[in-house]
């Protein structure tokens, strides 16, 4: 039975990502699905890999106004309890430490973190995040730590910006998946969004020269990041 990575995505962007990518490049399925569509989870089977919910728009806190969210948050708790290697990022991350009981939401001063910034690995952090790197973020929202959960990065505005909890969960408030196709798109929606201008936002001028210098490093660090964290399981494990 081929082995797959359940991706729970929250927009309709080309699947052209770095774990698409890198599922392709494995002999893994990228099996998609989009709750806020109206697609099922399904349930967490033999051959399930992973899991990765991604980023969007949506609060982590408001599954009463999106029911969808309420889908996640029932196969999130089903990976942490069969110890399926789960990934949050950026919304993901926040409804992680969501659904262990931590703050996820915007903070007072309203800061955002559109373009390309340096994220820190803490002392604790080395073994995921080897060395500080730029990396693509698109939020103003952010999460406190889970209990139990190990810091392991930071930047200049955002103290967390990564976390893990025991050997299977791990919550990115960054976005290592984006390539630079991908970024272009957020770019333009940056301009139709009106969010140029906004505090700590990088004109599309400097997040282009960020990215063209620091995108190879990246993805090579994702790579090996996806390589170890998302080992294909034993069947039955």
């Amino acid at each position: 039975m081929t082995q797959r990575i359940l991706c729970v995505r929250h927009e309709t962007d080309p699947t052209d990502d770095r774990i698409t990518t890198w599922c392709n490049s494995n002999g893994v399925k990228a099996d998609i699905r989009r709750p806020c569509q109206g697609d099922d989870l399904g349930d967490v089977t033999d051959n399930l890999a992973g899991v990765v919910v991604y980023g969007g728009n949506y609060n982590a806190y408001d599954s009463a106004l999106h029911p969808f969210l309420n889908k996640e948050y029932r196969m999130i708790d089903a990976a942490m309890q069969a110890n399926v290697p789960l990934l949050g990022i950026c919304q993901g991350a926040q409804m992680i430490a969501h659904h262990l009981g931590a703050f996820a939401g915007p903070l007072e001063h309203g800061t955002y973190e559109f373009g390309y910034y340096e994220v820190t690995p803490t002392d604790t952090g080395h073994d995921i995040l080897p060395q500080a790197m730029h990396m693509p973020q698109s939020h103003y929202h952010t999460f406190d730590l889970p209990t139990g959960a190990r810091h392991i990065a930071r930047s200049a505005v955002y103290e967390n910006q990564a976390f893990v909890v025991g050997d299977h969960v791990v919550g990115f408030q960054f976005h290592p998946e984006q390539t630079p196709t991908g970024f272009r798109r957020w770019q333009k929606r940056g301009h139709d969004w009106g969010i140029y201008g906004r505090p700590n936002v990088q004109d599309e001028t400097a997040q282009t020269a960020l990215m063209n210098v620091h995108d190879p490093a990246l993805e090579t660090w994702f790579n090996r990041f996806m390589d170890r964290y998302f080992a294909t399981r034993p069947q039955g494990a």
